[in-house]
This record gives structure tokens, C-alpha cells and sequence, in this order.
């Protein structure tokens, strides 16, 4: 069993990957649905907004710090190679790093830019606005998927 710094360490892996994990779920399961029925020129003003809001530093700290300890539990795995609970943790890591953080900068985020750069009243705004919610809500479904298997992987590691 982990245990010592080590296991405060997935623990706090656990809680970090969790709550982002819980905020993309809501994502894709009703703040998009919501915005996707607002007219074109609404959804784009408001996802505009919710973009602005997410880059402040409550959410900034749980996502960016859970890719830290994400990287910190993978560097330390592979430096002690613990008896139990390194694959569940390499796994962890890896889902978190790159199904999470990762795709959120090669997906999310090129598509957030592209509607922050659309007058919302635009037409061009009005014709993008059902291509990004299709797609930005694709990729969240898995930013989620792989949030949430990092938690548990996580947990595992630890039983």
C-alpha cells in the first residue's frame, strides 16, 4: 500500500483530477446544452464570457496544479517503481496529462480562440456557433472521460 508523502500526494491526485472531472461533466452535460439553445449571437456572447472567467485563478490552480502533480506522480513513480499501484498511477498520470491538459491545449482551445475572434452578432458568428458546440462538447465528453478515469486510477492505486 502507498503510503507517507507519496500517498498525499495521489490523494491530492484524486481530489484535483475529481473536481475537473466534475466541471467538465457539467460542461457536457447541461451548461452546453443550455448555451446550444440560445440564439447564435447569446451562445457565442456568453461562451465568450464563461472563457474569459475560466482562465482566473480558482479554476487555473485545480487544473494547471493537477497537471503538476500529475507530472510530479509520474516522475516519482518512475523514480521509485513502487511494489504496488504503478501502473494504476502511470496510467493516472498519463490520462490526466494527456486526455485532459493536453487535449484541452490542441482542441479547447484553438476553437475558444477562433469564437473569441467572431463578432457574436456576425454571420460568420452564426455559422461557426453550431460547428463549436458540436465539437468544443466532443472533445470535453473526453477531457471528462479521462479526468475522471485519472481519479480513478488514482483511487485504485491506492487500494
Amino acid at each position: 500500500m502507498i503510503d507517507g508523502p507519496y500517498f498525499v500526494l495521489t490523494v491530492l491526485g484524486v481530489l484535483g483530477t475529481g473536481l475537473v472531472a466534475g466541471v467538465f461533466c457539467g460542461f457536457s452535460t447541461f451548461v452546453m446544452r443550455g448555451l446550444a439553445t440560445l440564439p447564435p449571437a447569446q451562445g457565442v456572447a456568453a461562451m465568450n464570457a464563461i472563457n474569459v472567467a475560466a482562465v482566473t485563478p480558482p479554476f487555473m490552480v485545480v487544473f494547471l496544479g493537477s497537471a503538476v502533480l500529475c507530472a510530479v506522480i509520474a516522475v516519482v513513480t518512475f523514480v521509485l517503481w513502487p511494489d504496488e499501484g504503478t501502473v494504476e498511477l502511470l496510467v493516472g498520470s498519463a490520462l490526466y496529462l494527456f486526455g485532459s491538459f493536453g487535449l484541452t491545449m490542441v482542441a479547447n482551445v484553438p476553437r475558444n480562440d477562433a469564437l473569441a475572434g467572431l463578432e457574436p452578432g456576425s454571420p460568420e458568428a452564426a455559422a461557426y456557433w453550431p460547428v463549436y458546440v458540436r465539437e468544443w462538447t466532443m472533445w470535453n465528453h473526453v477531457r471528462t472521460a479521462a479526468s475522471a478515469g485519472a481519479a480513478v486510477a488514482y483511487v485504485l492505486a491506492l487500494t
